[in-house]
């Protein structure tokens, strides 16, 4: 029995160890995930031409870097933080999460006006973020055919893109039905697409709902 129980205790151990060591990389990935809220600052400054070509410069450096890394040939810094905010299911394969989070950025810049763009862009930057972070600290209430995602995670989602649109905007019913849209987004099972089909989405909304 004593040796039952000492297996159990390493067994829970092992268990705590891993969901520590989870919510420490997702802590990596999304702090980096946000920095993409910088852009709409970026692109008030220097203009949305330069912005543009910024993101593009970054977004193919990275896929260079990565391609590199696969090869065998490590980059300084690049790869070493790569390896180190990469998801299980990324071990030993192309991470494609930082490229689409440039695309997605370019494609809100190139295809809306402000505020579209910029909420956008906060959208992908807190709306996914916040949507992971809380789902992997908090989560407990698995939702059906999303792959793992959870309630705590959709209702942190909705919650950060409502609060940057109403700041942005100082309209609560539009902000509230932008994020409902986007909550919705972020909850289909699409993987790393989603930093697509999130700003594309919010962006479209808000566009039309502010013509």
């Amino acid at each position: 029995m004593e040796q039952t129980a000492m297996i159990g205790q390493r067994m829970g151990v092992g268990t705590a160890s891993g969901l520590s060591h989870e919510i420490e990389t997702e802590l990596v990935r999304k702090s980096l995930h946000m920095l993409i809220a910088l852009v709409p600052s970026i692109a008030a400054v220097f203009g949305v031409g330069v912005t543009l070509a910024l993101l593009a410069s970054g977004t193919l450096f990275f896929a260079y870097c990565e391609t590199m890394r696969l090869s065998g040939h490590r980059v300084a810094v690049v790869s070493a933080v790569t390896s180190m905010a990469s998801r299980q299911r990324d071990i030993g394969r192309f991470a494609l999460g930082p490229v689409t989070l440039g695309l997605g950025a370019m494609a809100a810049l190139l295809l809306y006006p402000n505020p579209a763009a910029s909420l956008a862009i906060y959208a992908l930057a807190f709306g996914d973020g916040f949507a992971s972070l809380f789902g992997k600290v908090f989560g407990r209430t698995t939702i059906p055919g999303s792959r793992g995602k959870t309630v705590e995670g959709t209702i942190a989602c909705f919650s950060a893109i409502y609060l940057a649109g109403f700041l942005l905007t100082g309209r609560p019913i539009e902000s509230a039905a932008i994020a409902a849209a986007g909550a919705m987004i972020e909850l289909a099972p699409i993987d790393d697409l989603d930093n697509l089909f999130l700003p594309v989405g919010t962006g479209l909304l808000t566009t039309v709902l502010f013509l």
